[in-house]
């Protein structure tokens, strides 16, 4: 079985009855949880691929989990209008049980960019595939107002790092699933021109204080430091597209400072699991070597993600070779165990590279 095959497979078997993707079905810290991030560019390999049905069932479940929580949003937004700053416990959460349920285990879940990333997942699935998914509106209307209120908040990162900073990565997100959004059609006069306007000002900040002397995107605002996550800002989310200046310079700057032997690390003070090189991120910085013309470049990282399956087929979240931080892993290992695979964002990726190459089969 080939490996697009597999991770279909793989997909489609671990999806739950409700549409919800699990992170890994058997990693400790995620078993049990699916994340609106995670899934969206999981759906979106999915969808690419032909399996309308599995994507379209993530997405309803999306829609019913967010649009669930319209109540618990308008208090949100009504308490930051009248100036009080909401504390980031209280704020929607990043993941959720495989019912939809919010989870009971400590976790850092104030994440603005799982939200974002599923509108613009959303669209492009039924862009491409010329329908709309039934019953998505409140839940699109939901999301969309919970961004427009609290785009311009600190939150934690893609690594569920950092909470006192504001993220270009997350702001690139919320940027490009406003966009979608308001695409989508569903959103009021009033809600559509507010969402209009963050996009707005999401632009206008991180040209202003997101892009560094070099050229290049910050990982977050104040830090000349580059991050993989980065990558979205580029291919997909296009707040500075291919052939941008600022696109270019930050894929080139990423793969200076990242990518190892086809692999890429998050950043360089990584220690998670003594910071080894990322399955998917090789997918991302395929995808934009892909969008970019450089088509034998992003097919040297389809064949690295290949290489790290293991005899299932299954892929790794990172792989053990070439450490940051070799000394650091085995804390991990002994506080969750080996690490998260199959990871199906990992399989999600593949997917989507591979068909960015042609790869079917």
């Amino acid at each position: 079985m080939s490996l697009v095959a597999h991770s279909l497979d793989v997909i489609k078997r671990l999806q739950a009855p409700s549409g919800a993707y699990p992170a890994s079905p058997t990693f400790s810290a995620y078993r049990g949880y699916s994340w609106l991030r995670d899934g969206a560019f999981i759906a979106e390999g999915v969808s690419r691929h032909g399996d309308v049905a599995g994507a379209d069932a993530f997405h309803a479940w999306c829609a019913r989990v967010v649009g669930d929580r319209a109540g618990q949003v308008d208090a949100l937004v009504s308490r930051a209008g009248r100036g009080e700053a909401v504390p980031a416990a209280e704020m929607l959460p990043t993941r959720f049980t495989l019912d939809g349920v919010d989870g009971d285990d400590d976790w850092w879940d104030f994440q603005l960019d799982g939200y974002g990333t599923w509108l613009w997942a959303l669209r492009e699935h039924g862009v491409r595939h010329g329908h709309v998914v039934p019953g998505v509106e409140k839940g699109v209307r939901t999301a969309a107002r919970y961004l427009t209120a609290f785009w311009h908040v600190p939150c934690y990162d893609w690594w569920e790092e950092h909470v006192e900073h504001r993220h270009v990565a997350t702001l690139g997100s919320i940027h490009a699933g406003l966009r979608a959004a308001i695409a989508l059609g569903v959103l009021s006069g009033p809600e559509s021109a507010a969402a209009a306007e963050a996009v707005e000002g999401i632009a206008g900040l991180v040209a202003q204080e997101g892009v560094t002397q070099e050229g290049h995107l910050r990982k977050w605002l104040g830090s000349d430091a580059v991050d993989a996550s980065l990558l979205a800002c580029v291919e997909p989310f296009g707040l500075y597209p291919a052939g941008h200046p600022a696109g270019e310079a930050t894929v080139a700057e990423v793969e200076r400072q990242l990518a190892r032997d086809g692999g890429v690390y998050r950043y360089l003070d990584d220690t998670f699991y003594g910071g080894g090189r990322w399955v998917l991120l090789a997918g991302f910085l395929g995808w934009n070597h892909a969008r970019a013309g450089r088509r034998a470049e992003a097919a040297r990282y389809l064949e690295w993600m290949a290489a790290q399956a293991n005899p299932a087929g299954d892929l790794p979240e990172q792989v053990p070779g070439l450490l940051l931080a070799p000394d650091r892993r085995q804390e991990w290992l002994d506080r969750w165990g080996p690490v998260a695979t199959p990871l199906l964002w990992s399989h999600g990726m593949y997917l989507v590279l591979a068909d960015e190459l042609g790869v079917t089969a």
